[in-house]
């Protein structure tokens, strides 16, 4: 096992060789080449071996500069999965490295041989398991949303600057080429002035009720829960062994924000992106006036210009003084002054994706004054790879993963309590009208803290 000297070191070869241009770079779908060094290949360990993780962890393992080195779920079967998974792959490419399985988060963060982790959990544990990898040195690609809470998402901003440490979220539709331009569209000017704003997606978290269920040997229930309050254990929270779905723990304000942060870490945060606001935020939160309602929150900008929870057409749709953007993944179309420039929402239209966002490459964002952030092919993961290469902030750094999910716990709030809330977006606090102070945190449970 190196030291942490050791390991400190690897990253400061990289950087040079980077900078000297010496080592083979963002090959395709890579970012080290099969003739990188073991000793200097990225080791890193996989914490959560749901469905989530393991196409993450298949994504990165087919990185040859990537070595997979731990696996970790509280469930017995999904981790050795993960390991057989892993050494089979290693195996059928003639590689011996060595992959090990923990059942305890906290001792994959122990050890000093591993650079960064991927973090795939419930999201009661995402700001936990990430302080604690940034604060024993290492780099983290935690899934979205970044944070359960408001106050976590200070706490994970804090933490990456002290370390200096590279973090990437998992809001991936920040790579994706149709996102980017119709960002890029509107952040440019070419549809006016913002009017009005809607992101479609599910309904907000509710408190769980779920009846307990007998458990079966092979889950530790306990560590499962960690700071969350206790329960008995129901199968969808957690369903036993290796699984093919989503499971719905995301429902359930105790461990997961419903929909609202599920599917609007990712839309949402587009929409922040669009306006040119993903390092800051709203000043106020609007509940739906009717208060049983599950859509109809609203975000205002100091600009005035709300953004509204709805549950129809496409993720976001962006309605300017001049024209209109329409994106979700797939699919974009874009309206200026009443003629259609980009236009690809069905497959029968005889045009595909990639062309349409081609033709706005090569017209209105040829040479755009607002350039935005572009991944090599549009590849999240590679995007991470890189940065950690090179030091350089990702696409979906921790400022930006952290904004977007207080604007989605935001939300959250106004339909749990019905109420306006007035925001502080420079200081993550609520202004005029106020919310609980409360409100801002996660009330960690037995024992539990962020290191």
């Amino acid at each position: 096992m190196n030291s942490l000297p050791a390991r400190q070191d690897r990253r400061s070869f990289l950087k040079a060789s980077l900078a000297a241009g010496a080592a083979p770079f963002l090959l395709p779908g890579r970012v080290w080449s099969a003739e990188t060094a073991p000793s200097e290949k990225l080791r890193m360990a996989f914490i959560g071996n749901g469905i989530q993780n393991g196409g993450l962890m298949r994504t990165f393992m087919s990185n040859e500069g990537v070595v997979v080195a731990a696996v970790c779920d509280v469930d017995k079967n999904r981790r050795e999965n993960a390991q057989k998974v892993v050494q089979d792959y290693y195996q059928s490419k003639g590689r011996t490295e060595k992959v090990d399985v923990y059942k305890d988060f906290r001792e994959v963060i122990a050890r000093k041989d591993i650079d960064a982790v991927c973090i795939a959990t419930p999201d009661h544990w995402h700001a936990i398991i990430t302080v604690a990898a940034l604060n024993s040195g290492k780099d983290v690609y935690c899934e979205k949303p970044l944070v359960h809470s408001i106050e976590e998402g200070v706490a994970v901003i804090d933490a990456v600057k002290r370390n200096n440490r590279i973090l990437q979220t998992g809001s991936m539709q920040r790579s994706s080429k149709e996102f980017r331009a119709a960002c890029e569209v509107v952040r440019n000017g070419y549809i006016g002035d913002v009017k009005s704003v809607t992101c479609s997606f599910g309904v907000p978290a509710v408190d769980c009720d779920l009846p307990e269920e007998p458990l079966e040997p092979g889950l530790d229930w306990e560590l499962w829960q960690g700071p969350a309050p206790r329960r008995g254990y129901n199968s969808i929270l957690s369903p036993r062994g290796v699984h093919n779905h989503f499971p719905l723990w995301r429902l359930y304000r105790e461990y997961g924000g419903g929909y609202v942060t599920d599917w609007g870490a990712h839309h949402l945060d587009i929409a922040q992106w669009a306006l040119g606001m993903d390092e800051s935020g709203p000043v106020k939160v609007l509940p739906p006036s009717d208060p049983k309602a599950t859509h109809g929150a609203q975000l205002v900008y100091a600009n005035g210009v709300a953004v509204t929870h709805v549950d129809h057409g496409l993720g976001v749709e962006i309605q300017g003084s001049e024209g209109s953007v329409r994106v979700d993944r797939g699919k974009i179309e874009v309206i200026v002054k009443g003629q259609t420039l980009a236009s690809f929402v069905d497959k029968s239209s005889g045009t595909s994706l990639d062309r349409e966002v081609a033709k706005l490459d090569s017209t209105l964002l040829k040479d755009p004054k607002v350039r935005l952030y572009r991944t090599e092919k549009g590849n999240h993961l590679v995007d991470f790879l890189t940065s950690v290469r090179s030091r350089q902030k990702p696409c979906t750094h921790e400022i930006i993963g952290a904004r977007s999910a207080t604007v989605c716990n935001l939300m959250n709030l106004v339909y749990q309590h019905g109420k306006p809330i007035g925001w502080n977006p420079a200081n993550f606090t609520f202004a005029e009208p106020a919310g609980d102070p409360a409100w801002l945190k996660y009330a960690y449970q037995n024992g539990w803290k962020l290191a």
